[in-house]
């Protein structure tokens, strides 16, 4: 563990939207936990070295506004919240804009063990199912 807790998270979720916005499965992975989950409302539950492939194939660009961080604990553990509009062209060519709050729990290291992302995705699916079919 580095420094204080609340500039380890900012670098933590500038760290995140950084690898989405680049796509970079590598650099998001980096910031898991081994074994690492995420929990996603188009994707379902996955390891997160099988979520962000997918959600890369699937992205032709990323465009990432971070509105507010939010941290607490649960279970002792620390958990990082961040709202954000994520701004989505799906690989198809179609927007699919929507915004969202990821819920990080963190382990000792400051390292994500889970991550729970949470938003409406009725505005979405469509394109997404397009895409996908």
């Amino acid at each position: 563990m580095c420094c204080d807790w609340s500039v380890q998270n900012e670098r933590l979720v500038a760290g995140y939207l950084d690898a989405l916005a680049a796509a970079d499965a590598d650099r998001a992975l980096s910031l898991f936990a081994p074994g690492g989950i995420v929990h996603s409302p188009l994707y379902g539950t996955l390891p997160a070295q099988e979520f962000y492939p997918a959600l890369f194939a699937d992205t032709s660009e990323s465009r990432l506004t971070l509105r507010a961080t939010m941290t607490g604990k649960r279970d002792g553990r620390t958990v990082v919240s961040f709202w954000f509009d994520f701004d989505w062209t799906l690989a198809s060519g179609e927007p699919a804009p929507f915004t969202v709050v990821d819920v990080a729990e963190l382990d000792d290291e400051g390292r994500i063990t889970r991550l729970h992302i949470v938003y409406d995705t009725a505005p979405i699916r469509g394109a997404f199912e397009r895409q996908r079919s």
